[in-house]
């Protein structure tokens, strides 16, 4: 039983489902399927796919992750970034054969989640956060505006056919003399439909309301006559499950692919995950929910979908709608395998214009201008790696701008460890305790010593930094200058490189007749040093900063007074 929750909590929760959470179950999972529908149909056309592969890309992956993932709401599918993602990666591969790119789409998805698997065996759910929130928010700012005017041309009435957001915005704007009014003319009542619906009734999603909607309008006034183009024929029935094929010269390209559309569907996955986790007062596992993730999209691939991840909307209607287990997505599959079966013919008279219309509001609902604004507030430069990470998908594209933002992520990540904060401590008169004097005007230096914080680990990225700053304050401090003490507290580890630049730094202080020292952490400094051989009569170490201060004091000035630390 102990494996079997590490592996499947799903089942275990599942064995002990409760009779009385079933009618808030089933009331969320048919609200889910009504939105997921439309959306997975939208989301198709996004990627390139006829609107059924869509809805196959929203059944497996839903009982996949109901079964092994850590989050009991959580509602996975076709995603807005990843559509956009996975288009990008596949057409220029697939160079317009319809068959290549529906081969490469499923074997992406497939090793999409080979590589989420094999990054939760090798614990590294982490990358969650590697990601920063500025990062994350500012990519997904860019690819709203892809997705937005990737839909132009369905919603004006024309085809488009240049790729990246500048070119694309170039024709778009060149070729307004050939707007459609009619499709221009659905799309706004479509646009309206969706908006006014769900304020009208809170218990309807305005997606679907919005297709049915033009659905009808279409039907009951011909107007396919009219040059309105619509979905046609929608096979019924459901995928025959089949391993993935594709031609391996093709391979590496797509394992890079694949790479980063695992780190985004993940961290944006760990995002919602996290959210509604918070909300309701449980927690998620994040090497667990890689594995999910994996297997999700390992899903999708066999039933001839393409990758997915988490669903931020189907799963705040899941939590809207009183959805209080996993059965939610469990009930959410069943109804979309009975549409699947039975409910294909309406299917063929939604117009490509209220498609289009759906997907512009799913990628204005990725733009978030608030948080933006907010870490301004917080850090500018922050904001300018957000406004970086949008303008990197406006200039090179979805899937070079992955790179560009694991790149902006390894150097924040670089700068943050390497050029760490490093202050002076001393005395401040009415407080108590030892303070940073960088910070506090009225603060003292205590006479003979110079007491030296190092907030972060001393590693050969930052090490030369550490000695060229300690040597900078010890010049500072004056002749009078004795003993240094480093604080080891916020050291949680110092490597190789770190050990032989602070002994460089002993050095250079002997020669000028200064002791270094160091406090806190004493017991366990002695310990990693003895296990390793080093030993260094002219280090002293400490219990407490204010031991150290205590006995320096003594010998080189007026110790700090009881009660000040």
């Amino acid at each position: 039983m102990p494996l079997l929750a590490r592996v499947a909590p799903g089942l275990v929760e599942l064995r002990h489902y409760r009779r009385s959470d079933a009618p808030a179950d089933m009331r969320a999972g048919l609200s889910v399927a009504a939105v997921a529908i439309p959306v997975a149909i939208a989301y198709a056309e996004l990627a390139g796919f006829p609107p059924q592969v869509g809805l196959y890309s929203s059944v497996l992956p839903l009982v996949a992750y109901a079964v092994l993932g850590s989050s009991r709401q959580l509602i996975v599918g076709p995603d807005a970034a990843t559509c956009a993602v996975v288009a990008a990666a596949v057409a220029p591969l697939a160079a317009g054969d319809a068959t290549a790119y529906a081969s490469l789409s499923v074997m992406l998805a497939a090793l999409t989640g080979l590589i989420s698997i094999t990054a939760s065996f090798l614990r590294l759910g982490a990358l969650a956060d590697f990601l920063s929130r500025p990062i994350l928010v500012g990519f997904l700012n860019g690819v709203a505006l892809s997705i937005v005017l990737g839909q132009a041309g369905k919603i004006l009435g024309f085809d488009v056919h240049n790729a990246g957001i500048l070119p694309r915005l170039v024709e778009i704007i060149g070729s307004l003399s050939q707007v459609h009014l009619p499709t221009l003319a659905l799309a706004a009542a479509t646009f309206a439909v969706i908006i006014i619906a769900p304020r009208l009734w809170t218990w309807l999603p305005g997606a679907l309301v919005g297709l049915v909607f033009a659905g009808v309008i279409v039907q009951a006034f011909g107007l396919s006559s009219a040059g309105i183009k619509t979905l046609g024929f929608v096979p019924a029935g459901l995928p025959a499950l089949a391993m993935p094929r594709v031609d391996p010269a093709l391979l590496p390209a797509l394992l890079a692919d694949a790479a980063g559309l695992a780190l985004i569907s993940f961290s944006s996955l760990m995002l919602t995950s996290r959210s509604f986790a918070l909300k309701n007062g449980y927690d998620v596992d994040p090497d667990r929910d890689f594995a999910a993730l994996g297997a999700a999209n390992i899903a999708s691939a066999l039933s001839q979908g393409f990758a997915i991840s988490g669903a931020d909307s189907r799963t705040a209607v899941s939590d809207a709608s009183g959805g209080r287990t996993r059965a939610v997505g469990l009930i959410a599959a069943v109804v979309i395998v009975f549409v699947l079966l039975f409910l294909t013919e309406p299917l063929r008279y939604i117009p490509t214009a209220a498609l289009g219309a759906v997907l512009v509001m799913a990628g204005l609902s990725l733009v978030d201008i608030g948080t933006v604004r907010l870490i301004y507030r917080i850090d500018k430069t922050e904001a300018l790696l957000s406004v970086v990470a949008t303008l990197g998908v406006v200039a090179v594209g979805s899937v070079n701008a992955i790179l560009l933002a694991v790149i902006l992520a390894l150097v924040r990540f670089i700068r943050v460890l390497s050029r760490p904060s490093i202050e002076t401590l001393g005395k401040v008169g009415g407080i108590p305790g030892l303070h940073s004097l960088e910070r506090h005007d009225a603060g003292e230096a205590i006479p003979g010593l110079l007491l030296v914080r190092f907030n972060a680990p001393i590693a050969f990225f930052n090490a030369p930094y550490f000695k060229r700053e300690v040597m900078k304050a010890v010049e500072q401090a004056g002749p009078d200058l004795r003993h240094v003490v480093l604080d080891l507290l916020p050291i949680p580890n110092i490597d190789a490189t770190g050990i032989l630049t602070v002994r460089e730094v002993v050095e250079a202080l002997g020669q000028r007749g200064i002791t270094f020292n160091a406090a806190g952490r004493a017991t366990e400094w002695r310990r990693w040093m003895l296990a390793r051989g080093f030993h260094d009569e002219r280090i002293r170490l400490f219990p407490t900063l204010r031991q150290a201060i205590r006995e320096l004091g003594d010998e080189g000035g007026p110790a700090l007074k009881k009660g000040e630390q």
